[in-house]
């Protein structure tokens, strides 16, 4: 009986452990595939490696985070440092260029975050070590030990920062932005129909011209010199049509409550029902569609301008 009493409590043991451990790891994969802002671009990736640059510089050279054999040196420790901490934001720069904004605009998530930054930070310690002959005066420069002493250091460093910034910069970012969006939709009144809506707009094919009435425009997506236009008539419908998102916007610029919601999408601010944030931005609800639009960053601003005036 006593046997029978262990192999029980031990079933149930197995199994709280097991469920336990499912737990953590659906959480795990659950905050590794939430959305994430995607940095490496433009204005923002040179921010970035300035910001690098002098983190690296100055924990180089105030904390002298790994051994320092002074005779082996070829320069003052300064200049050192300086070498050491130039590296990781030329590779960044790189790698950002090397990189399409197109395709992980949307789809960036921590896990690739996470990937992207392991990645640049296996470039860097070969980098470190790559320019160990400038520096050091040491015969054994090209040998493996030094190869794996150089990234080994590198990931030492950078995964303090990963494990510290991310999670705090994700919870910030979530936070602030699921807040904004639930004010906005308490907010959010329905906007009247626009009188005189029906417009006439060319397209880049000689023969053809859109009428369209933008009280039932919903949105529009980019589609490189086309755009996919979703109408409400019975029910929502696709039309794909040879003209950019720019030229769109130009023509129903006149309409106050058509916005630029991000580089690819217009959106009729009249079918919005539901806003909600993450740490990307906002998603968009639109009458019944399943597809939510995003909100980016950068238009953040301006969204939240125009929701204002229909307060």
């Amino acid at each position: 009986m006593s046997g029978f009493l262990i192999n029980a409590l031990n079933s149930d043991f197995l199994y709280l452990k097991m469920k336990k451990n499912t737990s953590t790891k659906f959480k795990i994969n659950s905050f590794l595939n939430q959305p994430y802002p995607y940095y490496y671009h433009g204005k923002l990736v040179w921010i970035i490696s300035g910001i690098l640059f002098v983190m690296s510089w100055a924990f180089n050279y105030f904390f002298e985070p790994f051994q320092v054999y002074v005779p082996e040196h070829k320069m003052d420790y300064f200049w050192i440092s300086f070498v050491h901490a130039i590296t990781a934001p030329v590779i960044l720069i790189f790698m950002s260029l090397l990189n399409s904004r197109k395709f992980v605009d949307e789809k960036w998530k921590i896990k690739y975050e996470i990937y992207f930054i392991i990645l640049f930070l296996f470039l860097v310690g070969i980098g470190q070590f790559l320019i160990r002959d400038v520096i050091y005066d040491n015969p054994n420069n090209w040998s493996i030990k030094y190869l794996f002493e150089e990234i080994r250091n590198t990931f030492l460093v950078g995964s303090l920062f990963i494990s510290i910034l991310i999670p705090l910069n994700f919870a910030r970012l979530n936070a602030k932005h699921i807040k904004n969006a639930h004010l906005l939709n308490q907010s959010h009144d329905i906007i009247k129909l626009s009188p005189n809506s029906i417009i006439e707009i060319p397209t880049n094919l000689k023969t053809e011209t859109i009428t369209l009435d933008v009280n039932k425009f919903v949105f529009a997506k980019a589609e490189g010199n086309y755009v996919e236009l979703f109408i409400l008539k019975d029910k929502i419908t696709k039309e794909v049509k040879r003209l950019t998102i720019k030229e769109l916007e130009s023509n129903l610029q006149p309409f106050e409550n058509i916005i630029k919601t991000h580089r690819s999408y217009l959106v009729n601010m009249m079918h919005i029902k539901d806003v909600s944030g993450n740490a990307q931005g906002y998603r968009l609800k639109l009458l019944d569609l399943a597809q939510s639009i995003p909100v980016s960053r950068n238009m953040i601003s301006h969204f939240n301008s125009k929701m204002k005036e229909h307060m």
